[in-house]
């Protein structure tokens, strides 16, 4: 069938945008896609249509190819190695509906193929899409960005592509484009963002991106959030905040010379909380995002420490112990950084906290937050000695005992019993 519908095609017989649109059903099954590229000139065919002058038809084609570039088999993608040129071609100039099936093919030829990406790569892509960037429509914007996430996802991006994209001053539209796409357009903002955290978690160029002022515009953007976010309408920003926050705390671990002062605002830890409240019943990963840039924001930094405190977010930061082992583990750091700070801070948390919540995490069986517990508990015990009392009227040693038996713990539990 699917020869005769190429046949007809070829010939012009009959009515060649319907037989093109019967063709593109017919690629939707994976293996009449793997058949259609190995018959004989199958996608020079289409290639013919693709590039020819009649719309309608080359429309027809491109989504042809577009439904072929939707096949996880590599030979397929290395199948349409030669249209390659002619899709970068027409990222300039042509119909919004036809800029976008370029872009998402595009898109989906490089996840599948290193060898459509070592061709693009020559051929221009980057400058092609730099220039796509200054587009005003969002369709075209939101396939830009899924193209470029693509390709900072290969194993070679770090060496090969994200110099690239550095030269080019993507990263500075990007930033811009994330940082307005509560008003602009926000699927466009959230392919832009994990296209950051992409470059980020390749570590050659957190130096040009805290350049361009990344943490602040991005801590901004929270306070955006924030200002505007609500229980009854927070659907869909998790996917804007769960890459945002992965950039910004990304970014905070590779600072070697402490928190930015710039972001050294207390409003960031209000917006953290409030953006918490509302999304993570729904969606619970955002608890672990949140607690890794608080892990992040106070780990050096005093501001953050003292703002946490003075707030009085310690209880809403406490209610998340019980919510999975990692929160628990990252809940437990953010107390160790803060009595980290000494014993003002360690009094502070001593009298504002208190040790219920650390005697009901040493009943738990994980391992790595009851080394964080006993991590905090010898912090409290070196820094405020009326803690390590209390511990002691409230039954705290009697849980640590049930810990000594444990032999990665043993010789800490001991340390903190000695001390209490």
């Amino acid at each position: 069938q699917v020869v005769e519908l190429l046949r007809g095609v070829q010939r012009g017989s009959g009515d060649r945008r319907t037989l093109l649109r019967r063709l593109r059903w017919a690629l939707q099954n994976k293996e009449t896609q793997q058949k259609f590229v190995r018959l004989d000139g199958s996608v020079r065919v289409l290639i013919g249509l693709f590039t020819g002058s009649l719309a309608d038809i080359q429309l027809e084609a491109a989504r042809c190819l577009h439904e072929l570039s939707h096949s996880s088999d590599p030979a397929v993608a290395e199948a349409c190695l030669p249209v390659t040129p002619y899709l970068l071609t027409y990222l300039s100039g042509h119909s919004i509906e036809f800029m976008e099936l370029c872009l998402y093919t595009l898109g989906n030829l490089v996840v599948e193929s290193e060898a459509v990406r070592k061709q693009l790569l020559p051929q221009g892509i980057i400058p092609a899409l730099a220039s796509c960037i200054q587009s005003r429509h969002e369709a075209v914007l939101e396939g830009l960005g899924y193209v470029l996430s693509q390709l900072l996802q290969a194993k070679e991006a770090p060496t090969e592509i994200v110099p690239l994209v550095l030269d080019s001053g993507l990263p500075q539209h990007m930033l811009r484009l994330v940082c307005t796409g509560l008003k602009s357009g926000i699927g466009a903002a959230v392919e832009f963002a994990w296209c950051l955290h992409y470059i980020i978690c390749g570590h050659t160029a957190n130096a040009a991106l805290l350049a361009l002022g990344a943490v602040p515009a991005l801590a901004s953007l929270l306070l955006d959030v924030a200002s505007q976010i609500s229980p009854g309408i927070a659907e869909g920003l998790e996917l804007l905040v769960c890459p945002v926050l992965r950039c910004l705390s990304n970014l905070l671990a590779e600072e070697t010379v402490g928190c930015d002062v710039r972001i050294q605002d207390e409003r960031l830890l209000v917006a953290l909380f409030v953006i918490l409240q509302c999304l993570f019943q729904e969606h619970p990963f955002i608890v672990q995002e949140s607690l890794w840039l608080l892990n992040n924001l106070t780990a050096d930094e005093p501001f953050f420490c003292s703002a946490l405190l003075a707030l009085d977010l310690l209880p809403a930061l406490l209610q998340l112990l019980p919510h999975s082992q990692t929160a628990s583990v990252l809940v437990l750091t953010v107390l160790c950084n803060i009595a980290e700070k000494g014993p003002a801070y360690c009094q502070e948390l001593h009298r504002r906290a208190g040790l219920p919540p650390l005697l009901a995490t040493l009943a738990l069986a994980d391992t790595d937050a009851l080394g964080q517990c006993l991590e905090l508990l010898h912090l409290l015990f070196l820094h405020c000695p009326e803690a390590a009392v209390d511990f002691i009227h409230q039954g705290g040693h009697r849980a640590l005992e049930q810990h000594q038996g444990t032999a990665e713990l043993a010789e800490r539990v001991r340390a903190v019993l000695h001390m209490a």
